[in-house]
């Protein structure tokens, strides 16, 4: 699909191959829109479809101005509960959203015809498909084209994420309460008598670093319940080839932990003006015998890295698990926007319905687990 007005064109990119030439393109566009996070980089974006996507399913949309991309929607067609084209990124991506040009000459007129452009094309394309964008941070650039849409459409609460002021470690500290607080200061001074080594990994070394990562991540976690996806080769592979480019260019970066030059701990952090993050992370299990606090060691190099890069925020990513809690984090909500047209608007129910009831059959087993796994 091709269509030009305003000065703009659209064109809708189905080929992974020409996908994967958008590199430059694309990254220049990431480096201009406020509101993305690393998920939107195209090295993440172009090694998960390597690693996820499914012949025939890729739906980028492209919005240029003349030979400038201004605004870019990374999605694939998703046939399950119903004809829905969702964002590339799947469950791995902890934030989706599209892109929209904020550094134009004249920006605000220039963001507005571009988010324009994308959602005339959007609403083409929800003729035969719902739009559904799951995970979008609270002011990412969908919103935008939500407060327009003309046809029908739902927004939802998505996946807690909880933050912290992007801070150093000290003043994170200060925020406790007074015995949590002396906790948290007896916990750092136990890592430092043990003589753990932080060292930022150089970008030349980064690939074999993440597979020590994946190794270590195994390791802590074996015998115990994981995130099976996690173990699985395509997310290494996946992990590998982007956290090699996203390093290079700054999008993120890989910290080991070592004590007398064995690496114990690795950490791949994800930075951004807007944010910056912990996404995965491996302990040797040797680590915790030693009764060092990984998550306190952790989260010490991620606040050095916040400060290294004056972000926004120091995000925890998603997720509620009790640890993150203990720093007095602000809860985030991440948004679900469904998008539709007359024609698909029965759309919405279903996909819509489909999550509910995920949602309530997880509440009931767990409620079954908490009655000691008895009869529901």
């Amino acid at each position: 699909m091709r269509s030009g007005g305003g000065g703009l064109s659209v064109e809708v990119c189905t080929d992974g191959g020409r996908f994967g030439a958008l590199g430059a393109d694309w990254d220049a566009l990431y480096r201009r829109s406020r509101t993305a996070t690393p998920f939107q980089s195209h090295a993440w974006l172009h090694s998960w479809w390597l690693s996820y996507g499914t012949r025939g399913g890729l739906r980028v949309v492209l919005v240029r101005d003349g030979e400038r991309l201004v605004a870019a929607a990374p999605l694939m067609r998703r046939w399950r509960p119903v004809p829905a084209l969702v964002p590339l990124g799947g469950g791995i991506s902890d934030f989706c959203d599209v892109l929209v040009d904020d550094g134009a000459d004249d920006a605000d007129h220039g963001t507005i015809e571009a988010a324009r452009a994308l959602q005339d094309a959007l609403w083409r394309l929800a003729l035969t498909h719902v739009i559904d964008f799951r995970e979008v941070r609270p002011g990412g650039a969908v919103e935008r084209l939500y407060d327009r849409w003309p046809g029908p459409r739902r927004r939802l609460d998505d996946s807690l994420c909880l933050e912290l002021p992007p801070v150093p470690m000290d003043d994170i500290v200060s925020r406790l309460p007074r015995a949590r607080a002396q906790r948290a200061r007896a916990k750092m001074r136990k890592l430092d008598a043990l003589g753990i080594e932080r060292r930022v990994v150089p970008r030349d070394e980064v690939d074999d670093s993440v597979r020590r990562l994946v190794e270590l991540h195994r390791l802590q976690w074996e015998g115990r319940k994981v995130t099976a996806e996690h173990l699985r080769p395509r997310f290494s592979e996946h992990l590998t080839r982007s956290v090699a480019l996203m390093a290079r260019s700054g999008d993120a970066v890989v910290t080991e932990f070592r004590i007398d030059e064995t690496v114990l701990a690795a950490d791949l952090t994800f930075l951004s003006p807007r944010l910056a993050g912990g996404y995965l992370y491996g302990a040797h299990p040797g680590l915790r015998e030693r009764k060092a606090d990984v998550a306190t060691m952790l989260l010490r190099s991620c606040s050095e890295h916040v400060q290294d890069r004056a972000s926004g925020s120091l995000s925890l990513l998603r997720g509620d698990e009790p640890y993150k809690h203990h720093w007095r984090p602000d809860s985030v909500v991440n948004q679900r926007f469904v998008l539709a047209r007359t024609a698909t608007a029965p759309g919405i129910a279903l996909a819509v319905g489909d999550v509910t009831a995920r949602r309530l059959a997880k509440k009931a087993l767990l409620a079954w687990k908490a009655r000691g796994g008895g009869t529901p």
